[in-house]
């Protein structure tokens, strides 16, 4: 996915339609002279709606429309004819996208499932015809309702990856590499910092024909919680992920200091990040011996499960795996 092409965040101004007004009409016809209120109702005011669709993986298609208006609903008329009701607006989202309220910063809705649609604003309800409101004492009714008036604000649609494993690590950690070798997704890859500026997606084949999404989150650096670097614009998409796999490079001066760093930058976001399933993956362990390894383990977090990985030799893939999965199925 082109990174001019990947947006995760935007900001709209939303309305639905007013309620059509009742009408306040009496039947005339010839030899009919007093036939009495035959006023139809108004139309409802057009719905705002948002609906998850799987084909879509970015708020693109909604970056350049800054404001999204249903129409409003007919007033009725003579004969009890009911007023038409207004258009619908739909906009279609990615799966786990999030709404919020400007003016409140309100969590509104999320939509996670396929084809699943929220009516985020009512359209008004339409008024009702004077034809509602003849009694025995009153046949000459000479008032209608006028419609309910439409709803509209700015609001925050903002985009959380839905994937079963994220990557969590510093720039050039080999997140990307490993994306690139164990799914058919191609992340650009380079020796510099910040290659990966948006994420990226992978589906992981696993045995008999199982498996897993993996998702590519740009690197984190210390104090991305508080806005450095790019991590505090990405950390909400690791808030969707049902493990967390954290990648510490083998020839990384402290593994276990870096392995705290990135799970400080998690709690000072998000504190509930901390409840999900954590492995450490050591990567460019082609690096090391069998020695050398041995004298690691002796130092790394005895509370985490841990792997040594190559993704250029590609040795403990298979070993992650199956971590992966046990982690996914606990």
């Amino acid at each position: 996915m082109a990174s001019n092409n990947f947006v995760d965040y935007v900001k709209i101004f939303l309305q639905s339609g007013n309620g059509g007004a009742g009408s306040m009409h009496f039947r005339r016809e010839k030899f009919i002279p007093k036939g009495g209120p035959d006023g139809g109702d108004g139309g409802r005011g057009g719905h705002i709606i948002l609906k998850a669709n799987s084909q879509q993986w970015t708020l693109l298609h909604l970056k350049y429309t800054k404001h999204v208006k249903a129409t409003h609903g007919e007033g009725g008329s003579g004969a009890l004819c009911h007023g038409a009701d207004g258009e619908d607006r739909i906009l279609d989202v990615p799966l786990g996208a999030v709404v919020k309220s400007v003016e409140t910063g309100e969590t509104l809705c999320e939509l996670t499932e396929d084809g699943q649609e929220v009516i985020l604003l009512r359209g008004g309800r339409g008024g009702l015809g004077n034809d509602h409101f003849k009694t025995s004492t009153n046949q000459a009714p000479r008032h209608a309702q006028p419609g309910e008036p439409k709803i509209e604000g700015w609001y925050i649609i903002e985009l959380k990856l839905l994937a079963d494993v994220g990557l969590v690590g510093f720039p050039n950690a080999g997140k990307s590499t490993l994306l690139s070798v164990v799914s058919a997704a191609r992340p650009e890859i380079a020796d510099y910092p910040f290659t990966t500026l948006v994420p990226n997606l992978g589906m992981v084949a696993y045995r008999d024909n199982r498996s897993f999404v993996m998702a590519d989150i740009p690197g984190i650096i210390e104090g991305a919680s508080q806005g450095k670097g790019l991590g505090l614009r990405f950390l909400r998409h690791i808030e969707r992920n049902s493990v967390l796999l954290f990648m510490v490079p083998a020839d990384s001066k402290d593994i276990k200091n870096e392995y705290k760093i990135l799970l400080n930058e998690l709690k000072q976001y998000n504190p509930e990040l901390l409840d999900k399933s954590r492995i450490l993956a050591i990567t460019k362990s082609d690096l090391l011996d069998a020695e050398l390894i041995k004298l690691l383990k002796k130092d790394l977090p005895r509370s985490i499960p841990k792997v040594f990985i190559s993704s250029v030799a590609q040795t403990g893939l298979v070993e992650l795996k199956d971590l992966i999965w046990k982690e996914l199925n606990k």
